[in-house]
């Protein structure tokens, strides 16, 4: 008899938390960026950085948010000396991109300035021991309207209030 009532007390439970959580809007699987070339906290191949071609690694986006107007990409050296040093920004991805290829740009996308002081991707270099590097991934309810001569700041001004989801993908980069 007790049996019945805790099997059916957590049937209940089960039923209602189920429920909430469909009702708050959470979901299993949020947006998400990989690579083919390495794992989320591997090491990133030479060929990507200053010590191969410099290019960038191809890139996997998967999940975005159906509402999502645009995405935008940061790339940087989170263990830079002197706080993140930027490899590479882009904003106004179009949406419905599943991926960004090896060495390119997606079609549409604005390239900002790195901390190199240039407008494209400039590859993992760092000067002594192994260094973090973060892909972000974030998915924006608006196209953002920039001047691509901006760097990170003015992107991360320009998305705040419009981030509707984010991602990121992390890897470690050491020169021998």
């Amino acid at each position: 008899m007790w049996h019945r009532v805790i099997y059916i007390g957590l049937f209940v439970l089960v039923f209602l938390f189920s429920y909430a959580m469909g009702q708050s809007g959470i979901k299993a699987e949020g947006l998400k960026i990989s690579s083919p070339a390495f794992e989320n906290n591997g090491h990133i191949p030479p060929k990507y950085t200053c010590d191969g071609a410099n290019v960038n690694p191809p890139l996997k986006i998967e999940n975005v948010p159906s509402n999502t107007k645009s995405l935008a990409l940061v790339f940087d050296d989170i263990d830079a000396p002197r706080g993140t040093y930027v490899h590479w920004i882009l904003w106004n991805i179009d949406p419905n991109i599943k991926e960004i290829k090896e060495n390119s740009v997606p079609e549409g996308a604005v390239q900002g300035m790195n901390d190199f002081r240039k407008p494209n991707y400039g590859g993992p270099c760092p000067p002594r021991r192994a260094h973090k590097y973060v892909f972000k991934i974030y998915a924006l309810d608006t196209l953002l309207n920039l001047n691509p001569n901006l760097a990170k700041k003015d992107l991360e001004k320009a998305m705040e209030g419009h981030i509707i989801s984010r991602a990121q993908l992390k890897g470690l980069y050491n020169r021998n």
